[in-house]
């Protein structure tokens, strides 16, 4: 991550482990997908970022991912528990080096069932729910991603996604194509952001980026990040 600072962390975890009180602003965009605006505090931002700067360093380091009919993605991705390239998940990086992805550390699967009862309101709602993998992308101020479905795990379990520095545009579609209509939502750092049920499979994309619209206090001095967590339902 080329906007992160290098400023020294170890990881609070803790920071992740204490009880919250829901958020009182949350929206549903569409059935199954919950916005919830400021979900994270700066000093868990500060964490996130300071996590995946470690991950981003490798045992498979992050990098611009290469896609089958060639060129190459302009978000910059690294991941861990498993490797994802497009189409399929490995528990190497064997488009980069080879080496074993770094493993999904537990206060990350805690995170993601607090989520989301918090996003669907349900004290339930996170139960069982185990993600084993998080896809880390950093986007640069021209950065985009187009419409496209997460669709190559083999689980219907929610996707959890994070955002922290540079707000965006994140577009919402349906889960039969990529065509309108479709939903414009500003993402801000903070904020999660919830697929699940009928719009699991939705597809979504980011067409924009505003520059300079992150705070300086989550660590990143530009860019935005965004950490998805997911159930690959693979095994080995």
């Amino acid at each position: 991550m080329t906007g992160a600072r290098t400023g020294a962390t170890t990881g609070a975890v803790p920071l992740f482990d204490d009880d919250v009180q829901p958020p009182a602003q949350r929206s549903e965009i569409a059935p199954g997908a919950v916005h919830v605006p400021g979900w994270l505090t700066l000093p868990q931002q500060r964490e996130l970022v300071a996590a995946c700067r470690r991950w981003a360093a490798g045992p498979v380091p992050i990098r611009h991912t290469r896609l089958p009919r060639g060129g190459a993605m302009s978000v910059q991705t690294v991941c861990i528990g498993w490797h994802w390239q497009p189409y399929r998940y490995t528990r190497t990086g064997d488009d980069v080096n080879g080496a074993r992805v770094a493993d999904f550390p537990d206060w990350m699967v805690r995170l993601g069932r607090r989520a989301l009862v918090d996003a669907y309101q349900a004290p339930d709602a996170g139960d069982g729910y185990t993600p084993d993998t998080a896809l880390i992308n950093f986007y640069d101020a021209a950065a985009k991603l187009g419409m496209h479905q997460d669709k190559d795990e083999r689980s219907d379990a929610p996707v959890v996604s994070l955002s922290i520095g540079d707000s965006c545009v994140f577009r919402l579609g349906s889960a039969e194509n990529r065509n309108r209509p479709w939903s414009d939502v500003e993402l801000a750092s903070g904020d999660l952001f919830v697929l699940g049920g009928p719009s699991r499979f939705a597809y979504h994309g980011v067409p924009r980026i505003h520059p300079g619209t992150g705070h300086p206090d989550t660590g990143l001095a530009h860019g935005r990040l965004n950490i998805t967590m997911r159930v690959t339902g693979l095994t080995g």
